[in-house]
C-alpha cells in the first residue's frame, strides 16, 4: 500500500509540474496574449483577424524603448518618435530587411505605473477611449505587432503597430530574427518570454496550479503516514 501511494504521489507530481510548465510556456509572452485579445475583439465585430508580424512586434518594442522616460502622472505617453526613426533606428535594430518595410497604418501607445495582465492592459491602457478602439477596429489593417517593456521601479509601456502589409512579405526579419538579442521586454510573434530582467506579475493560473500541487502533496504525504 505504501509503495502504491508513493507511485501515485510521483505520478501526480509529474503531471502537475507538466501542467505548470505548459501554462508558463503559453503565458511567457504577454505581447502574444494581447494580439489574441485584439483579434478576438475584431472577430466579435465581424472584422478579419490580423496576422502577427514579428518584424512589427520588434519595432513596437523599439518604439516603447525610446519612450521609457515619458509616462505622465495620469498614465499617458508623452512621446512620439519621428517617422524616420522607424527606418533609420527601429528597423535596423530589429534586423528588418528595409526593402520589405511596409506601410504602418496605425499605432496605439500607452503606459501604466504598475504591471497589468494582458486583459487589463487591453481595456485600461490600449483601448481606454474611443480613439484607441477606432484604431484597433480599422478595416484597412492586415498585420499587427505588439511590444512591451518595464522600467526598473518605474512604469510599464505597451505599443501596438498596425500595417496593411502582406504576410511573410513585409517587415521580414533577417535570418528569421535569430540575430536579435532581446535584452528587455518582449514582442509578439516571438517564442521568447519577456526578459528575466523585468519582473512581471505571475499569472493567477500558475499560482493556482502550484497551490493545488502543494495541497495535493500534503494530502498524499498525510495518507502515507496514516497507520495501516
Amino acid at each position: 500500500m505504501l509503495k502504491k501511494l508513493s507511485c501515485s504521489c510521483c505520478f501526480l507530481l509529474s503531471q502537475l509540474l507538466l501542467a505548470a510548465l505548459v501554462c508558463s510556456k503559453d503565458h511567457g509572452n504577454p505581447a502574444n496574449d494581447i494580439v489574441n485579445i485584439i483579434n478576438n475583439n475584431r472577430t466579435a465585430h465581424k472584422l478579419p483577424k490580423l496576422t502577427d508580424s514579428p518584424g512589427l512586434g520588434c519595432m513596437a518594442l523599439q518604439y516603447v524603448e525610446s519612450c521609457k522616460s515619458n509616462c505622465t502622472s495620469n498614465n499617458t505617453v508623452n512621446c512620439k518618435p519621428s517617422e524616420d526613426d522607424f527606418t533609420e533606428i527601429f528597423a535596423p535594430n530589429c534586423g528588418v530587411e528595409l526593402p520589405t518595410f511596409g506601410t504602418i497604418t496605425g499605432r496605439i501607445v500607452g503606459c501604466q505605473h504598475k504591471y497589468l495582465e494582458p486583459s487589463l492592459a487591453f481595456s485600461q491602457v490600449l483601448v481606454r477611449d474611443k480613439r484607441g478602439l477606432s484604431v484597433l477596429q480599422n478595416k484597412s489593417h492586415s498585420e499587427i505587432g505588439v511590444g512591451m517593456v518595464g522600467v526598473h521601479k518605474g512604469p510599464f509601456f505597451w505599443c501596438v503597430l498596425f500595417s496593411t502589409g502582406q504576410t511573410n512579405s513585409t517587415f521580414v526579419l533577417e535570418n528569421r530574427g535569430l540575430g536579435i538579442k532581446q535584452r528587455k521586454g518582449c514582442y509578439s510573434g516571438s517564442s521568447l518570454p519577456c526578459s528575466s530582467g523585468q519582473k512581471f506579475a505571475p499569472y493567477p493560473s500558475n499560482v493556482m496550479i502550484l497551490s493545488f500541487l502543494v495541497y495535493q502533496l500534503q494530502r498524499l504525504f498525510s495518507n502515507l503516514l496514516l497507520p495501516m
